[in-house]
């Protein structure tokens, strides 16, 4: 470990990777991996906790998360890629934290009570599903993160997993836990193509990174406007406009947008006109990510050598922080 601030972020695998993560996150990630020291967890544990019945899918998804990670410039030389499942302690320090948890405090946490509504589970829901404010303190806390890359909608986790560092640190009497501290996004949450608030996944409406050419202007020319932007010479609305939204984003010319929305919302600006626009420069951005993903694919073998490399790399962190856990709770028998 250096004297660098250390950083905690991942993705669950239960996908290829798509623009929503790569502005939410994954620039993100390769600006901040020469000033910290980064660790980026594929977090399979924490996918099965609502796909349990499909480890041959989480499986091959950690391999495609990694194809995203190399391919956007996250060098493995620098940040630190592992499997969740692949270390021991992380699984180990969620059981001892179990005990510093209340269901009540669960069953409260407002990111854990969305994701079920979203779900639909119900009374149904999973143990592993609701513990993972518990299991995410305890990705945390194994490697000492400083700070957690997340969301607005993530900062409940930060909260509790704070709350089980002071709790353990007082009942442990120790200062062995170090709290982290949200290191909030400021980048707009991309929508789906299809106008909803989310790109996602599961409601098939993401431009993926390793989208050919061709789906991406599909997508792009499919994308939601203005509904009631009919012909040319109509007036349009830029409020709840993906393409607006998108060119906002990833287009370099403000003052061009700037007029073009002035003209849009006068009328005489045509919706095919703006997609052509907005593809061109998808088109630009992702041709290197998805030529570089292309390449490294042919040789899964040594993505999975870079994953195992970083995984041992991150148990030796994470070990040594379990054995101070356990040296701190009077559970170091054999020491």
């Amino acid at each position: 470990m250096t004297s660098k601030k250390v950083i905690l972020t991942g993705d669950r695998p239960t996908g290829k990777l798509h623009l929503g993560h790569f502005v939410g996150s994954l620039q993100n990630r390769v600006k901040l991996q020469n000033e910290y020291e980064q660790f980026i967890l594929i977090a399979d544990l924490q996918a099965l906790t609502d796909h349990a019945e499909e480890p041959e899918l989480i499986r091959k998804n950690v391999l495609e998360v990694a194809l995203d990670y190399l391919a956007v410039g996250i060098d493995p030389n620098i940040s630190t890629i592992c499997i969740q499942s692949e270390i021991p302690a992380i699984s180990d320090l969620t059981m001892y934290y179990m005990n510093l948890v209340t269901m009540a405090r669960l069953q409260r946490n407002p990111t854990v009570k969305d994701e079920m509504n979203q779900k639909g589970f119900g009374a149904e829901v999973p143990v592993g599903f609701l513990n993972y404010p518990v299991s995410q303190a305890a990705d945390i806390t194994a490697f000492k993160a400083n700070l957690v890359p997340v969301g607005a909608d993530q900062l409940p986790m930060i909260e509790q997993t704070n709350e089980i560092v002071r709790k353990f640190n007082r009942i442990y009497a120790s200062n062995t836990l170090v709290e982290c501290e949200a290191l909030v996004s400021n980048t707009g949450r991309l929508p789906g193509i299809d106008g909803k608030a989310k790109m996602s996944k599961s409601l098939d409406n993401a431009i993926y990174l390793s989208d050919s050419p061709e789906i991406i202007e599909q997508k792009v020319m499919n994308m939601y406007t203005d509904p009631n932007h009919i012909h040319v010479g109509d007036p349009g609305k830029i409020e709840g406009n993906t393409v607006f939204a998108y060119l906002d984003i990833f287009d370099t010319d403000k003052a061009e947008i700037q007029s073009l929305k002035e003209q849009y919302t006068r009328g005489g600006l045509g919706d095919v006109v703006l997609k052509r626009r907005l593809n061109d420069i998808l088109q630009t951005l992702l041709k290197p990510i998805s030529e570089k993903r292309e390449e490294l694919a042919k040789e899964p073998d040594k993505v999975m050598a870079i994953l195992k490399a970083g995984t041992e790399k991150a148990r030796k962190v994470t070990n040594q922080t379990l054995i101070e856990v356990k040296s701190a709770m009077k559970l170091d028998y054999f020491d």
